[in-house]
């Protein structure tokens, strides 16, 4: 081959993208389902800011005070009658405090964990993998119960606007779920801009509903409702607080409204989203997110407790309509006002389930990551989003929302268990981390976050006794379920990681003097003549050739072909009787019988063709994979499945190929050929190029300054001269860099924007810049 240097050699030029796999048809529809496949280097355009982070993770705290409160009068009423609303004040204060106990300790929580924190991270760090199981649990159970609640609670808003939509509930649940899920899988930040408007469009039609209800009280013109409506929960007869039954209610009642504080735990799983620096922006966003919340729970319940709104059975309309509906009145305004309270109300419980689809699959990701759940969940999908993670929220909620007919009341027995349990494991943690590390004000940290967590491991007692009946068995029976399974298969993955963990006497390979090569043979036929020809690049000491006769004709005929066949005619074929037919014996007592020296290695090559998912699996059988698996069991035997693809060329599909005609390129672009004399340029020589070149343009034997993304690093052997390859492409061609002497440079990596200058020069035909100055580009 002509080197560069001679004379009449072409030119060398830059790298070029030559081939690409045609998409097949499945990846074109989710293309057009979804838009293009985002660049993972793009990752970090997908972050969140403040805004949209707002939007985005604190939509199912603050969407809770849409419900909280008349969950707390479904309890209330039926034992305590129209008392029930003097309770109702005094019920929502200890939930409030209860909010900023909890907000604290989360606070603390984003403050340690600054990247990525919630109540598994902190379990897992500070009580060990088992306890953090339980925390990933409880929290995936909460996530999917959200996402149920939610939806179902929207669609509550829709109805108490239009009564004539109840037939079409649970359809609209359904869908609800269904576009959800869609748009996540879209990706994170496309989802955020759509739902970052119902958090600030609802804050602000309550607090127009507020303010007109401030005014509307104080000047003595704001309506009592009647509780006596057809529809409406019962109203019992008032009783004494102190007896058995009567507690009972009221920590029914307390347990309902707990379900007013889930999604608190959101911000601190999902940290990792927020821009940089992440803890900061996420502490504030708590904070901000807390304040709002208690603001509007507190506001639903006075107002429900001065009008005297009363639940219905149906859950509709909801107590949140009622206080709109009597607040803003019935003009022309006021109809006008409670359209868009509903409408807000019913986009801010979508936002809420819409939370779920941003904590879930960042939870999973890092119990995946653990090794307690399939690996599978760990990998990001076409849009950058965890999509594996994004389907399995949507199963169990679609699943959830069946099982519960998509009723409020009965989701909400399920609800707050979940999340109040990793309220407990991320308060006990973060006091014994503060305990462990002491660090400033630790004493204050210790008293807040164990206040935190036996305030939560309270309300989870109370809450497994009162609910056990309307649901929560089925929450504790579930969860050590899954919690067992986790660790079984977290065993599972560490027996693999052992088998394959390279051992010490593994680490440098023994001596072997004879490596032979054998290729099955089952036809004569273009993928045996490929196997034949990949063996004799691995230059075996032996290169035999063997067909299993399991029909004597059928080996006569390949022996026959073989022995015409001019590209086989230095490969000896051996028959080898099989008369049990079955095919993975013979092998594995081959490959023994030809490793009984310990000198020997042996390579199996099998020809595997592949035809039509469909077809080929009817006409053709699939062998080499079931002749592979007892080879591998072998110390000193590799069984190679070598594939053939058939149905490329029956369809005549294959690879697409680009190459470069010089005569139709625009004569800028032209690659030029070195003349036989090439003529004598006489100019200064230039050691620095000031001016970024394009890489396509850069030319052979001139100082070039470019600049693109390093998509390929390969460093030298451990055993060799050091030596630093670097790909670097934009988006004319690509070049590689050669860093004599190094191993490695800090701060690259591939992805990395990267500036170099120096000389070009060649090698194999490609251009290279030796040992060029560099700089790194953020």
């Amino acid at each position: 081959m002509p080197k560069s240097w001679t004379d009449g050699a072409p030119e060398p030029v830059a790298l070029q993208d030559h081939a690409h796999v045609s998409d097949p048809l499945s990846y074109r529809i989710k293309r057009r389902f979804l838009g293009g496949a985002l660049n993972r280097h793009s990752l970090g355009h997908q972050r969140l800011g403040k805004r949209y982070a707002l939007g985005i993770l604190s939509s199912d705290c603050i969407s809770s005070s849409a419900y909280g409160s008349e969950q707390i009068l479904i309890a209330l009423l039926p034992a305590f009658g129209l008392a029930a609303f003097a309770i109702l004040m005094p019920m929502t204060a200890i939930v409030l405090v209860i909010l900023l106990i909890i907000t604290l300790s989360y606070r603390n929580v984003i403050d340690v964990y600054t990247k990525t924190g919630g109540a598994y991270i902190v379990a897992r760090d500070n009580f060990g993998p088992v306890v953090a199981q339980i925390a990933a649990v409880a929290l995936m159970l909460d996530y999917i119960v959200t996402l149920a609640i939610q939806a179902a609670a929207g669609v509550a808003a829709i109805i108490s606007t239009f009564p004539g939509l109840i037939s079409w509930k649970m359809p609209m649940i359904f869908a609800v779920i269904i576009l959800l899920t869609y748009g996540n899988l879209r990706g994170v930040k496309e989802a955020g801009k759509a739902f970052a408007f119902p958090t600030y469009f609802f804050v602000g039609c309550m607090a127009i509903v507020f303010t007109m209800g401030l005014y509307k009280q104080f000047s003595g013109t704001l309506v009592r409702l009647s509780t006596d409506q057809p529809g409406a929960v019962e109203i019992g007869q008032e009783q004494g607080l102190l007896t058995f039954a009567a507690i009972f209610i009221l920590l029914r009642a307390f347990a309902n409204g707990g379900s007013s504080l889930t999604g608190l735990e959101a911000i601190s799983d999902g940290v990792a989203l927020f821009k940089t620096p992440e803890h900061v922006n996420a502490r504030r966003t708590l904070v901000l997110m807390s304040a709002i919340l208690g603001t509007l729970v507190l506001g639903v319940s006075w107002f429900a407790h001065k009008i005297h709104a009363v639940p219905y059975e149906s859950g509709t309309p909801t107590l949140i309509s009622q206080v709109a509906k009597v607040i803003v009145g019935d003009g022309a305004f006021g109809q006008f006002m409670f359209v868009m309270v509903q409408l807000a109300t019913m986009l801010i419980l979508f936002a809420g389930a819409n939370t779920t689809y941003s904590a879930f699959p960042l939870l999973v990701n890092f119990v995946a990551s653990d090794g307690y759940l399939p690996r599978q969940l760990t990998k990001r999908g076409h849009r950058l989003a965890f999509s594996n993670g994004i389907l399995l929220l949507s199963g169990g909620g679609l699943f959830l929302v069946v099982f519960t007919a998509g009723a409020v009341e009965h989701l909400v027995a399920f609800y707050a268990l979940g999340v109040f349990t990793g309220f407990t494991l991320a308060g006990f943690g973060m006091a014994r981390h503060s305990l462990r590390n002491r660090p400033e004000s630790w004493r204050f940290k210790v008293f807040i976050n164990t206040l935190a967590g036996s305030i939560s491991f309270i309300v989870v007692i109370i809450f497994s006794i009162v609910k056990f009946s309307e649901g929560a068995w089925l929450v504790l029976i579930t969860a050590p379920i899954l919690v067992m399974i986790f660790l079984r298969l977290r065993r599972q993955y560490t027996r693999e990681q052992n088998a394959l963990a390279v051992k010490q006497e593994n680490e440098r390979a023994t001596s072997i003097a004879r490596h032979d090569v054998t290729v099955l043979v089952d036809n004569v036929d273009l993928a045996t003549v490929g196997a034949v020809r990949y063996a004799r690049s691995l230059k075996p000491r032996n290169l035999a050739a063997v067909h299993f006769v399991i029909d004597d004709r059928r080996a006569e005929a390949i022996a026959k072909a073989w022995a015409e066949s001019d590209a086989l005619d230095d490969v000896a074929l051996e028959l080898i009787d099989c008369p049990d037919r079955r095919l993975p014996n013979s092998a594995l007592d081959y490959a023994i019988r030809m490793t009984e020296k310990k000198d020997v290695e042996l390579t199996l090559l099998l020809p595997r063709r592949s035809y039509s998912r469909l077809l080929g699996r009817l006409l053709h059988d699939q062998t080499a994979e079931e002749i592979a698996a007892p080879i591998s069991q072998l110390s000193r035997v590799v069984a190679t499945i070598v594939p053939f693809d058939v149905n490329k060329i029956t369809s005549g599909q294959g690879i697409t190929t680009h190459t470069v005609d010089v005569q139709k390129l625009p004569e800028e672009k032209k690659v030029v050929t070195k003349p036989v004399t090439p003529p004598i340029t006489i100019e200064p020589i230039s050691h620095y190029a000031e001016d970024l070149t394009p890489i396509g343009k850069i030319q052979w034997r001139k100082r070039a300054h470019v600049q693109g993304q390093v998509t390929s690093i390969k460093t030298a052997a451990s055993g060799s001269a050091p030596l630093l390859h670097v790909e670097l492409w934009d988006e004319t061609g690509g070049v590689t860099l050669h860093f004599i002497g190094r191993r490695e440079i800090s701060g690259l990596e591939v992805g990395s924007q990267l500036r170099a200058e120096g000389m070009v020069g060649e090698e194999d035909g490609s251009l290279t810049i030796l040992n060029p100055s560099y700089e790194l580009l953020i």
